[in-house]
């Protein structure tokens, strides 16, 4: 089964539901699916809390077929915009969703650097016959 690593903000309640919504969505298309919010942030060692978060995010992106990024906002969440760079660094594909209407006019849809890394799905529904398709 392929994994997808699911980068996206974590930082409030809507966007942890939405991340489970996603998750769950990409699940029942077939692949297996590492959510940081929940597979990497349940961290009890509060002194050493930030450096496991960190080395199991970047292994599980490692282990990882795929990446799936959330891009919404007015601009990309910055540990996302990371962890894009960092997969695309290694040669993964990564997906980025983004289904903000909102654009950063005659620059584009996103940040250049971020659009230019990703292959953009303008919908959860793109997105899953995209990744239908691999």
């Amino acid at each position: 089964m392929r994994t997808v690593y699911l980068a996206a903000p974590l930082f409030t309640e809507a966007e942890c539901d939405f991340n489970r919504k996603l998750r769950d969505e990409i699940k029942q298309i077939g692949f297996a699916v590492f959510l940081p919010q929940e597979d990497s942030n349940n961290i009890k060692d509060e002194k050493n809390r930030q450096e496991i978060i960190f080395n199991k995010n970047v292994s599980a992106i490692g282990k990882s077929d795929i990446i799936v990024a959330v891009i919404d906002g007015a601009d990309a969440d910055s540990g996302t915009s990371w962890e894009i760079g960092y997969a695309f660094s290694r040669g993964k594909p990564v997906f980025g969703l983004r289904t903000d209407f909102r654009t950063l006019g005659i620059e584009g849809t996103v940040n250049l650097m971020i659009e230019r890394s990703v292959i953009l799905c303008g919908s959860i529904s793109e997105l899953l016959y995209r990744l239908k398709t691999l």
